[in-house]
């Protein structure tokens, strides 16, 4: 394979999901360049959880852990990059980052998302330290704390109802614009959940991190801790000649090995539906991902 392309492989983003594939793959022989511009969404965060022998670990030291492991393997070529565009050539795929064009067979997109919070000044001030977007990877270390859960889409209730495992003394904050119905507000209520439809103008909070919700009109609500729901988009403009078949979210359609609807093109993590997961999880859906492709190869 390596006679007719420069790489068998090409992986685009070199989060969990990206490493993850990328050592699989290598494992299997395949030669695999990762290409990354070293731009996580979730560089702010201090403590990733969930993720089994590396609880707490930060998300920056989990992917030099993991770029050290890829590093020991010959087959393995990494480049701190932006990749600008990936096209048909031929039998498999032109890849160009920078001045530079390489040629694969495949090609892995496991390209992180972008995130649009609500517009609050110091909301960034405080995200990744008390203020989170996980809830799964983050409400444990509030429990039973007072949490505030701040976003404005129509699915605050689905969060809210997750949170409240881990504590009922939740407010959440819609900022005039999030939906969430009657009988969503009654079944919220019911756990203790209160909702606040006024609009925000900040967070508050210092040293000792997230205080309260400033709301436009001058009041602080105490909370120490909060969960934001990000609108997310994906980071995909460097493919789009190749015409790959979304959902209604703009998530990259796959099946169960990431293969996407154009063949020798695959996809794991946060590209995918349904969106952000756990790095364990990205990293779960890359392993499953090298393992298709390499049987692909083989014509297996």
């Amino acid at each position: 394979m390596t006679g007719t392309f420069d790489h068998d492989v090409v992986v685009v983003g070199a989060g969990p999901a990206g490493l993850s594939a990328a050592l699989n793959l290598v494992r299997a022989r395949r030669s695999t360049l990762v290409l990354d511009s070293n731009r996580p969404r979730n560089a702010a965060t201090f403590a990733s959880h969930g993720f089994v022998s590396r609880d707490g670990i930060s998300p920056l030291e989990l992917r030099r852990l993991g770029r050290e492991e890829l590093d020991a393997y010959p087959g393995a070529t990494f480049a701190k990059a932006m990749v600008t565009a990936v096209e048909r050539a031929d039998d498999g795929f032109a890849v160009r980052y920078g001045a530079t064009t390489v040629t694969t067979s495949t090609v892995v997109i496991s390209t992180g998302l972008t995130e649009k919070f609500p517009a609050l000044p110091s909301l960034r001030q405080f995200y990744g330290t008390t203020i989170h977007s996980c809830v799964e990877c983050d409400a444990y270390e509030y429990a039973d704390a007072p949490i505030a859960l701040i976003g404005e889409t129509d699915d605050l209730a689905e969060r809210a109802l997750l949170i409240s495992q881990w504590s009922r003394d939740l407010i959440v904050f819609t900022n005039g614009v999030g939906t969430v119905t009657e009988s969503q507000e009654s079944r919220l209520a019911e756990r203790g959940i209160r909702i606040d439809r006024r609009e925000l103008a900040d967070v508050a909070g210092g040293r000792e991190g997230l205080t309260g919700i400033v709301l436009a009109d001058g009041t602080v609500i105490e909370r120490s801790a909060a969960f934001v729901r990000p609108v997310y988009s994906q980071n995909l403009a460097y493919a789009a000649t190749l015409g790959l078949a979304t959902d209604e979210h703009g998530y990259l359609k796959v099946d169960a090995g990431g293969r996407t609807s154009v063949p020798g093109v695959y996809a794991a993590g946060d590209s995918t539906a349904p969106g952000p997961q756990q790095l364990i999880v990205a990293a779960g859906a890359g392993a499953k991902v090298a393992a298709a492709l390499n049987r692909d190869l083989l014509g297996a």
